[in-house]
């Protein structure tokens, strides 16, 4: 899944003209699944893997997930707060925590971007696209 997800965000940046190397992405979510602390075999990690090999700068952030974990188990920092600075040029919706579910991202977002909803929760009118 990691790598289809990817794929299909980058094929996404690139038909809206977005270069790929150097974009900043973010990762909505890394545990194994909704509104639960566990990240113990999470197939988001390969999400964010594979957007690494495209050359994609990622930030992940998850309110469930304790960051010493995470950084323990997969190496990588997670952002404890989103800050509204409209630097991302991609957005994947990986878990469905129900502080995502109403979620508005247009202010993490550059004008033209990517929002990719792996789990389907939001608003279709802001989605380029759905798994």
């Amino acid at each position: 899944m990691g790598a289809f997800v990817a794929g299909r965000v980058v094929k996404t940046m690139i038909a809206k003209g977005i270069a790929v190397k150097g974009a900043r992405a973010l990762v909505l979510g890394i545990t194994f699944k909704e509104n639960c602390p566990d990240i113990r075999n999470t197939r988001v990690i390969d999400i964010v893997r594979e957007l690494e090999d495209y050359g994609i700068t990622v930030d992940v952030h998850d309110p469930w997930a304790n960051p010493d974990e995470v950084f323990l188990k997969y190496g990588l920092r997670t952002r404890k707060d989103l800050i509204p600075d409209g630097r991302y040029d991609a957005m994947i919706l990986a878990v469905a925590h129900e502080q995502f579910t109403n979620m508005d991202p247009a202010g993490l977002m550059n004008g033209n971007c990517v929002v990719y909803d792996v789990k389907g929760i939001l608003d279709p009118m802001i989605v380029d696209e759905r798994l």
